[in-house]
């Protein structure tokens, strides 16, 4: 018998027109203050902030399978250099993003220890971290211990000025974040990553070096979330310790890309979005709102264990934005079988 002809695909017609879409979405957006009203603007940057939660979290565990509960480390500390450099007299909106990238520059040291941990010693050992930074900050004279401070630079702003220069500043981090982790994903690095997810001793059996792909990801995950964190700041202007370093935010990223998919690229930006919704909807609700999201989690997890963008990928072998490849039988409907 004649062995059926195949091809290996990565880009198809539905995913050219998805990413012509995103183009699109994504230019409309970049001049949305001068679009929208204010508080449209202010909820679309919260949202910005919120995919880049979810996607760096879905690159740390997701795609690496460094499973974290304490990445409120780097949200935090992400905000406290935000607010440090200012007071030093930076300009406030360029601190945003230096503050990240100390935070990722500190990870690098942090990870030669951190990534000797395996499995669930990772896990508690992030958290213990997050909790060490919590309380290094609080000895800062300018936080005030819990009683905190505020980003007193952003006064200098008209309310208006500074509304559109925030949203701008969250809407290029995470169209920057979601580029790098694309193209990161697509690449041999990416490979890299999914093999150590799947199998850390075959993957450095075969030649990847373990420890630099691991390395990577977890500092790009930690300025990631740093960054997001001296973004909310900007957006809340107070900075209280205890609300920022906050299991709550680890909380809120395991929500997102579980939702959403974990171990997929559109299920991150899914499920935040989901997140923000449900926020927008039920959020005044209390003590309730967050027994409602650990009960949608649960369904979502019994119910679709690979999430929302994960049960679609099964039912139509569906990829918008792929970072993989995929096996098509010619003369034959799709088959999916790509990472």
């Amino acid at each position: 018998m004649k062995a059926p002809a195949i091809r290996i695909e990565r880009w198809t017609p539905e995913s050219r027109v998805a990413l012509a879409l995103a183009l699109i979405v994504a230019a409309l957006l970049a001049v949305g203050p001068l679009l929208f009203d204010a508080n449209i603007v202010d909820r679309l940057t919260t949202l910005f902030i919120y995919v880049i939660l979810a996607v760096m979290w879905n690159a740390l565990v997701g795609y690496c399978g460094l499973v974290s509960i304490g990445q409120q480390a780097f949200f935090g500390l992400g905000a406290y250099f935000a607010v440090r450099l200012a007071d030093l007299g930076f300009s406030v909106y360029p601190s945003l993003f230096v503050a990240a990238l100390i935070v990722g520059a500190l990870s690098l040291p942090l990870s030669t220890i951190m990534l000797r941990l395996k499995g669930g010693e990772f896990a508690i050992g992030m958290w213990v971290v997050a909790e060490l930074a919590h309380l290094l900050v609080n000895l800062d004279t300018l936080i005030n211990g819990e009683t905190g401070t505020s980003l007193i630079a952003l006064n200098a702003y008209a309310i208006g000025k500074r509304r559109a220069l925030t949203y701008w500043c969250a809407f290029a981090a995470m169209a920057g974040l979601l580029a790098v982790v694309f193209v990161l994903l697509r690449g041999p690095t990416g490979a890299a990553i999914q093999a150590i997810r799947d199998n850390e001793q075959a993957a450095e059996s075969i030649g990847v070096r373990v420890t630099r792909a691991k390395r990577l990801v977890f500092m790009l995950s930690a300025t990631g979330a740093a960054l997001a964190g001296s973004l909310w700041v900007a957006t809340a202007v107070t900075f209280q310790p205890r609300t920022y370093f906050s299991p709550q935010w680890t909380a809120y990223m395991i929500f997102m890309a579980l939702v959403g998919g974990l171990g997929t690229f559109e299920g991150a930006i899914l499920g935040a979005v989901v997140f923000f919704l449900i926020e927008a909807w039920f959020g005044g609700a209390g003590v309730w709102y967050l027994v409602g999201l650990g009960a949608a989690a649960l369904v979502f997890a019994l119910a679709l264990p690979r999430g929302i963008w994960g049960w679609v990928e099964d039912k139509t072998a569906l990829r918008l934005l792929p970072v993989g490849y995929r096996v098509k039988l010619i003369g034959e409907p799709d088959v999916d079988k790509g990472a």
